[in-house]
């Protein structure tokens, strides 16, 4: 196949005016690979300039990937950089974080040490693994333009994987490159759904294509050092266009003394040569003596990389003894020393040496490689992964170091566990005692790695065996806590009450299945149904554990708040969170503090909901609670989309749904899609509120509706469809508001602008009697909270809008308890009901100018449209709002949140310390440094640092 490569387009910040310095070598890696070449000194300039950059490399096996990294790596070496290489290997995918944890320094041991020092009962250490290298990389970086490149992605183990996820955005503006490759093939993997995530944020991605005639040529030219005759270039055709096979194939033909030269010119002298791959190395592997093949097909069984004391141990001999096998080898260039392993030289030479070996010989020489490791003692890790494979079912030594190497792996790489847990349950018999043990945890572990899916799968598997009792209501907990994550309440529910219909369970078990039993109920919107059992669980505490404690009076908090009696839900909610504090992890796994956010959000006090969100993601950091990881940026959507914080509500949205994405779950996602929905009609995007609408209708279809996404997020989608110009849609989507009552009494204790918009709406669809009820309800919630004087307000516009009261809509216009935008919207309604009943002009066009200005400070614009049409009406003409007004470019364009940012990164913080300066979230920082760069022209933290000097410091950092 002919050679091609794509076409290079470089993100606009990698574009180089001079390339003084880094132009492209004339090493033999770079034969062929001109555009990847230049491609790599854009990128290792830009960083020398403090610029980030990402190139992403992807091709066939032996198609010049590793050379093309290695002449990279020297290329920066030359240039100042600080280095850190990985490779990862068919055992990385044990290894949790190989290669980065190599690339940087960190041996298994070093980690373990650290881990020593979280809480004992941490069973996910995923999210403090990210943070500490995220740490370790700016440490680094700050001192000079560094160069990371990982090798192999396609063998990296999820950890790895969801880490670089994290971490290649989070440090994109500083001077750190990073070139990550990957082998493609028929089963693409994580590998390259993180490619493609990457290649969406700005990365430049290359895919290596086999050698066109002119890169053989230049190939055959450099090993040879003449210019090939055409039967030489014949053969270099028949070989195909792998650079690994081509240097194979000269350097062979030079080995063998079948090439001639003369002046100049190089021709073959035999044409019994090699044409493939695997012949090339045959023959390569056929001139060493009959020992040394051995030797290097027990090596082959270790792995590409191996110790030598690993090897000596599998034959059976000292090390010393092998010394000239070794040596010949080397010489030979088979394998090469690699820091304190030896490598074979690539890949493919490694797959041919083991292919050599019959299919029942790998299997005996894994199994002795397997017990030689465990016979060692230590991790069980090594030994795990050949004994995953070629473990015989039934075996019980080997099935032990499985389970051994299950609990190792669990904290750092619950996917990685799962897949040992997994293949443990299926090489147990059925009649074995130890199968349940080894179902409950590979449920587990699959539930903590976020494939629900399979969890649930497994688990009714398991259930289909003949089981104890006890047995059958520990996996029905766990299936019901899988179910419930995965946004299927009803199903949770439904194995929850089966676990707590087993008799003779113990305590503690009673009090799990209790607690999921509760969390679903509230999850799942069923709030009456386990009201009675929830207040007879809170009369006799002393009875229950803390997890039951805790699920009741979560359970408890939504019964209060949707029977309109806050102060109530308030005081449930803190003592969730104190009972939670101080419960085993299962207890605190249920993060009340999330929804006691929740509620200071629903009634405005934005400043406690912040903290209490703020407290809840350090718990789940702290916790190793991952699947809940994307939780604390959803809730804080709504916060900042409350405060008409439109920019930080999308980043915290669109930050949370691309966590949940990565890790399988769907909690809390309906209400991250519904504030994006919001945002888009505010700001009159109606084609994404429409994309937003259809992608929560869809999830909402599957049952996938939790809490906000089912009530809450039912309302905006309603506001889609008025925006949209369909009343008559939106009143049917909005149906169970008006008719429910209990949903009703909910919606309109969450949101404050629900009532005047349902009202509005009802009437201008001729639904009097509806607006009725939602006026009633508004007036009664407000007046059993006459202490969360938001409800209040709300009522009081709902009912001036109803009964055409200017006196109340004036009083809700200028109420602080609604909000900029819901200000507006009671000025927009007084104005236009003071134009239809031909009041003063002077007070219609004084409310509003009102609403134009609170829809303008509110990012509204299609609402501020709307009222300048109405104030033409009038004769009045009025620019368009403040930020539009503002230029699109150069350091007038930054908002004053913008340039809070600037000054903090001017004094040298990083993005988490700019966050706890701020009190955002490190997303909501990343977000407007993009804004920053994008309308400063510049992709660097030195560069933003230099601006800010130039631009009026005494203010920018105050």
């Amino acid at each position: 196949m002919l050679y091609r490569t794509v076409t290079l387009t470089l993100p606009s910040a990698l574009r180089l005016e001079n390339r003084s310095g880094l132009e492209r070598p004339s090493r033999r890696g770079w034969r062929g690979r001109g555009r990847e070449a230049r491609a790599i000194a854009d990128l290792l300039h830009a960083a020398k300039g403090s610029r980030g950059g990402v190139l992403l490399v992807e091709g066939q096996s032996g198609v010049g990937k590793s050379r093309l990294l290695a002449e990279a790596v020297d290329t920066a070496a030359e240039h100042g950089f600080l280095l850190a290489r990985g490779v990862a290997d068919e055992s990385s995918r044990l290894r949790p974080m190989e290669p980065l944890m190599s690339a940087l320094g960190e041996s298994p041991h070093s980690l373990r040490a650290a881990q020593a020092e979280l809480r004992p009962d941490v069973a996910d250490v995923r999210l403090w693994l990210v943070e500490r290298l995220q740490a370790r990389l700016e440490e680094r970086v700050a001192r000079g333009p560094m160069l990371v490149v990982l090798d192999d992605l396609h063998w990296a183990d999820p950890t790895a994987l969801l880490a670089l996820r994290s971490l290649v955005p989070e440090l994109a503006s500083y001077p750190l490159v990073w070139i990550l490759s990957r082998t493609t093939g028929d089963d693409p993997g994580s590998a390259e759904r993180l490619f493609d995530f990457l290649e969406a944020e700005g990365a430049t991605r290359i895919a290596l294509r086999l050698l066109d005639a002119a890169a053989r040529a230049e190939i055959a030219t450099d090993i040879l050092g003449a210019e090939p005759e055409p039967d030489l270039l014949t053969l270099a055709d028949q070989a195909g266009g792998s650079p690994y096979v081509l240097t194979e194939l000269y350097e062979g033909l030079l080995d063998e003394g079948a090439v001639e030269i003369a002046d100049g010119r190089a021709r073959l002298t035999s044409h019994q040569v090699p044409q493939r791959v695997q012949t090339v190395v045959r023959r390569r592997l056929d001139r060493l003596s009959p020992r040394t093949r051995h030797v290097l097909e027990v090596a082959a069984i270790l792995g590409r990389s191996f110790p030598v004391d690993d090897l000596a141990d599998m034959l059976g001999e000292p090390a010393s003894a092998l010394l000239p096998e070794l040596e010949e080898a080397q010489t030979a260039g088979v394998v090469t020393p690699d820091g304190d392993l030896l490598t074979f030289r690539h890949h493919l030479m490694w797959r041919a040496v083991t292919e050599i070996l019959s299919r029942p010989v790998r299997l005996a020489l894994h199994r002795q490689a397997g017990e030689m490791l465990l016979a060692r003692g230590g991790s069980a890790i090594p030994a795990a992964g050949h004994l995953m494979r070629y473990v015989r079912p039934g075996d019980k030594c080997a099935l032990a170091a499985l389970d051994q190497a299950v609990q190792e792996v669990l904290p750092t790489s619950p996917q990685t566990a799962a897949d040992l847990a997994a293949r443990a349950v299926e090489l147990t018999a059925p009649t074995d005692l130890e199968r349940f043990d080894r179902s409950v945890t590979a449920v587990y572990a699959l539930t903590a790695g976020g494939r629900l899916a399979e969890a649930a799968e497994l688990a009714r598997t398991a259930l289909a065996q003949t089981l104890r009792p006890e047995q059958a209501a520990r996996l029905r907990y766990e299936l019901a806590y899988a179910l419930m994550l995965a946004g299927r309440p009803a199903d949770a529910i439904t194995e929850a009450e089966q676990a707590l219909a087993e008799k003779n369970i113990s305590d503690e078990l009673r009090d799990l299945a209790e607690h999921v039993l509760f969390r679903a109920l509230f999850v799942g919107f069923d709030h009456r149904s386990g009201r009675d059992r929830a207040e007879a669980v809170l009369a006799h505490p002393e009875r229950h554990g803390h997890p039951v404690l805790v699920g009741a009076n979560m359970l408890l908090i939504h019964v209060m708040w949707t029977d309109g009696r806050a102060a109530e839900a308030f005081d449930y909610a803190r003592e969730a969170v104190r009972v939670a504090a101080s419960g085993p992890i299962r207890a605190q796994h249920a993060h009340p503090a999330l929804h006691l956010g929740a509620l200071l959000t629903n009634v405005r006090r934005l400043d406690e909901a912040e903290a209490a969100l703020r407290a809840a993601e350090e718990e789940i950091t702290a916790l190793g609670h991952t699947v809940q990881a994307p939780s604390p940026a959803l809730f804080r959507a709504r916060v900042r989309l409350n405060a008409d914080r439109l920019d930080d509500a999308v980043a915290e949205a669109q930050a949370g749904l691309a966590m949940a994405d990565e890790l399988g779950v769907r909690a809390f996602v309906l209400m991250g899609i519904a504030v994006l929905a919001l945002v888009a009609v505010r700001r009159g995007d109606l084609d994404t509120a429409a994309r937003q609408a259809e992608r929560h209708d869809s999830l909402y279809r599957e049952g996938q509706g939790v809490l906000y996404g089912g009530v809450w997020g039912t309302w905006i989608m309603a506001t889609v469809a008025e925006a949209q110009g369909d009343l008559g849609r939106a009143m049917d989507v909005a149906r169970t508001c008006y008719t429910d009552p209990m949903k009703r009494s909910w919606l309109l204790m969450v949101e404050t602008n629900a009532a005047p918009w349902l009202t509005r709406t009802a009437l201008a669809t001729g639904h009097r009697s509806a607006a009725e009820d939602i006026t009633t309800t508004a007036g009664e919630l407000a007046a059993a909270n006459p202490e969360f004087r938001s409800l209040a307000a709300a009522a009081t516009h709902a009912h001036g809008i109803l009964h055409g009261d200017g006196e109340a809509l004036a009083r809700a216009a200028a109420s602080p308890d609604l909000g900029v935008w819901g200000r507006a919207s009671a000025a927009e309604d007084l104005g236009a009901l003071l134009a239809r009943h031909n009041a003063d002009r002077t007070a219609v066009i004084g409310a509003l100018e009102q609403a134009l200005d609170g829809y303008q400070r509110g990012c509204a614009p299609r609402d501020a449209a709307r009222v300048r049409a109405r104030l033409r009406d009038l004769g009045v003409r009025r620019r368009h709002w403040t930020s539009a007004e503002r230029p699109d470019t150069g350091w007038a364009a930054l908002t004053d949140t913008e340039r809070k940012v600037t000054a903090l990164v001017a004094q040298g913080l990083t993005n988490p310390q700019i966050a706890d300066q701020m009190f955002i979230s490190a997303h909501t920082v990343k977000f407007h440094l993009r804004q920053v760069f994008r309308k400063l022209g510049i992709a660097s933290r030195v560069e933003l640092a230099r601006l800010a000097t130039e631009h009026h410091p005494e203010t920018d950092t105050a």
